[in-house]
């Protein structure tokens, strides 16, 4: 009989994963860098080694975590395309024992990251007052007392136990419609978690690596296409979303700005994170003309809080915020350009790859 009875403690190994954040990257990117700093990798390195504009018309979700990617449902390969992080959405395979997922991950010393609503945890500052469509990294399972144990590096930060019955409300979540969080609110929970596979090995990041992707990374910048086939890609992508952007804002169109929000989080965080590596490599090898270009890539991130907080300030009346959007996008527009040109300087001034 007790032979029977799975155990009702399941955690990961060792001490729980550290905390790891920056201002610009959302509960995605947090939640990933967790995940592979527990595994000896420098988020920044992997997370930062990318940068490129994708925009896919239609598919942007109510979601703090959405992020285009080329790799369907793949959100760790889209995040990080030049190492073998990789990710798949899962659901509980049975209803009537919707931890049994969780519980095999965690006995395999995987941690793993699950969407909740932020409603329902004690430790958010949305609890019992916000709906939104969060991320955090669970890495223990008590089901003997009833807990789980969670860190989360979205301010205010927290690591620690929660009760089940608060885990399993955020994780069920129909996350409803709130007018308090329009862009993060109104996407059901689904009992949801990502299956996070690190992969390896990981490249050493040497100039001649850096070289190849940043020449690949440009080359995407200069021949994507506005209706390609991953969807809208690079400047020539960019200028479609803007133009459409300010196009559809104009004529009223509620869901232009809706969408605005949540998307530009995830390009804004990637250009913040692609903009500090490169300015951190630029200082260590002492190449100016690459901390220069990445201070070029940082300005574009910086660039879209103009006009994401312009969208979110017009969602009410969007043909009026139409005009400064007009102005913020032109503005983020001449970041990019300026950003990819300082870029390719930067890679003439790097040893090409073997």
């Amino acid at each position: 009989m007790a032979a029977d009875t799975p155990p009702r403690v399941h955690h990961v190994t060792g001490a729980p994963p550290e905390l790891w954040y920056r201002d610009l990257a959302s509960c995605l990117q947090a939640t990933f860098g967790a995940v592979l700093l527990r595994a000896g990798h420098d988020p920044l390195e992997v997370l930062g080694a990318a940068w490129q504009f994708l925009y896919r018309p239609g598919e942007v979700r109510s979601e703090e975590f959405y992020f285009p990617t080329r790799y369907e449902g793949d959100l760790g390969r889209g995040i990080a395309p030049h190492h073998p992080l990789t990710s798949a959405w899962r659901t509980p395979d049975d209803p009537a024992d919707p931890l049994a997922g969780l519980r095999a991950a965690l006995d395999a010393d995987r941690p793993v990251i699950a969407a909740v609503d932020n409603h329902h945890l004690p430790f958010r500052p949305a609890y019992h007052d916000v709906h939104a469509a969060h991320l955090v990294t669970v890495f223990g399972l008590d089901e003997y007392r009833g807990l789980v144990h969670i860190a989360d590096a979205t301010p205010p930060a927290f690591r620690g136990a929660v009760p089940l019955d608060a885990f399993l409300a955020a994780w069920d979540s129909a996350n409803p419609s709130d007018v308090q969080d329009a862009f993060f609110s109104d996407s059901r929970i689904g009992r949801r978690w990502l299956d996070v596979e690190v992969g390896g090995p990981y490249p050493q990041t040497t100039p001649e690596r850096l070289a190849g992707l940043l020449r690949a990374d440009a080359e995407l910048f200069t021949t994507g296409k506005a209706d390609g086939p991953d969807g809208a890609e690079g400047l020539a992508g960019l200028a479609r979303f803007t133009e459409e952007l300010v196009d559809r804002s104009r004529a009223g169109d509620p869901a232009a700005i809706r969408d605005l929000y949540p998307f530009g989080w995830g390009m804004q965080a990637q250009a913040s994170l692609h903009g500090e590596l490169l300015r951190r490599l630029g200082a260590a090898w002492h190449l100016p003309v690459l901390a220069g270009a990445g201070r070029a890539v940082e300005a574009v991130a910086h660039a879209w809080t103009g006009v994401r907080m312009t969208g979110a300030h017009g969602r009410e009346d969007p043909s009026t915020a139409a005009g400064p959007l007009a102005r913020h996008t032109a503005v983020l527009r001449r970041r990019y350009a300026e950003a990819v040109e300082a870029l390719l300087e930067s890679v003439d001034a790097l040893p090409a790859p073997a």
